[in-house]
């Protein structure tokens, strides 16, 4: 009898590789950067490879000098490059940009490991480290240059709302991406066609991604700002950046169960909507998702799965 031969893991094979998944995202990202340029001009385009082109090298950079095997190669990086100029309005300075790309991909993602071992989304890390250090460079946004020559505004529609003002922008504006923000998270429109292209390339959870949604927006309709059920549903999925936050910094999460990425989008979403509705804050989705990012560990002791050979606990 032939003896028993053990083969160690991982024993789940899979033809999708990390640059072949990367490189699906990266192409869903071209509308919402078309978009970009169309509202808000050629500066967009060239902030966004710029941002690009800084996360790559930065990458190669690092990996070459602690003599790391080269992933720069993967597409990873050009994901956060451009999702990182997405999180920024088109009039930030190309050194802010740059200092917060190199921050996103040396801190961030490499001195914990690289990819698949950085506690926090890069991109998201990159815009909060601008947010505290110069507030003033990505806390105002220009209108897009389809609107009226005068039409500057220094808050986004949420913003705006928050102050006590009206909207400002019809639902079909910000829809299509007609209103002030940030670069890539205007066009709602454009970033559900990218997030389509990914759903049928597979290279998405899309449950997760409507958890998340659905959570913030019905939260945050419950708990209107004139009382119960008072909230405005369609203002508060497209005057801001939650489609871009579920569709494609969400995704960034630690879970292989369904049941666990579930659980994931449903945190990040309560703590976004507590932002939105009880914080001076209009927006939330950057404190939300990486508030979650690192409640990682507490929401992975809620949700263990059944280790198979041993007997459940009865409570």
């Amino acid at each position: 009898m032939s003896p028993t031969k053990v083969i160690n893991g991982p024993h789940l094979r899979t033809a999708q590789t990390t640059r072949n998944i990367m490189l699906h995202v990266s192409i869903s990202l071209v509308p919402a950067l078309l978009g970009a340029v169309y509202y808000f001009g050629i500066r967009a385009l060239y902030l966004t490879a710029f941002s690009v082109a800084v996360c790559v090298l930065t990458e190669f950079l690092w990996q070459k000098i602690t003599k790391k095997q080269v992933t720069a190669g993967d597409f990873s990086a050009v994901v956060t490059g451009m999702l990182l100029a997405f999180n920024m309005p088109v009039t930030v300075p190309v050194w802010v940009l740059g200092a917060a790309a190199v921050f996103s991909i040396l801190i961030v993602k490499q001195m914990f490991g690289g990819i698949g071992s950085n506690f926090a989304n890069p991109a998201l890390m990159g815009r909060l480290m601008v947010m505290v250090l110069w507030p003033g460079t990505v806390m105002g946004y220009t209108a897009p240059r389809t609107l009226a020559a005068d039409a500057v505004s220094q808050a986004t529609v949420l913003g705006t709302v928050k102050a006590g003002g009206g909207t400002g922008y019809s639902y079909l504006q910000m829809f299509l991406g007609e209103v002030p923000g940030a670069m890539g998270e205007t066009s709602k429109l454009l970033l559900l066609a990218g997030f389509a292209y990914m759903c049928y390339m597979g290279v998405v959870n899309a449950e997760a991604a409507l958890t998340y949604i659905a959570t913030v927006t019905v939260l945050t309709f419950i708990f209107g700002p004139s009382g119960l059920f008072t909230g405005d549903i369609l203002a508060n999925l497209f005057g801001g950046g939650l489609i871009m936050g579920g569709c494609y910094m969400l995704t960034d999460y630690v879970f292989v169960s369904r049941r666990g990425k579930l659980l994931y989008a449903l945190a990040a979403g309560i703590i976004t909507a507590a932002i939105r509705i009880f914080s001076t804050y209009p927006e939330g989705i950057c404190f939300g998702i990486l508030t979650a990012n690192c409640l990682a560990g507490i929401l992975a002791l809620l949700y263990r799965q059944q280790v198979y050979g041993t007997k459940k606990k009865v409570i």
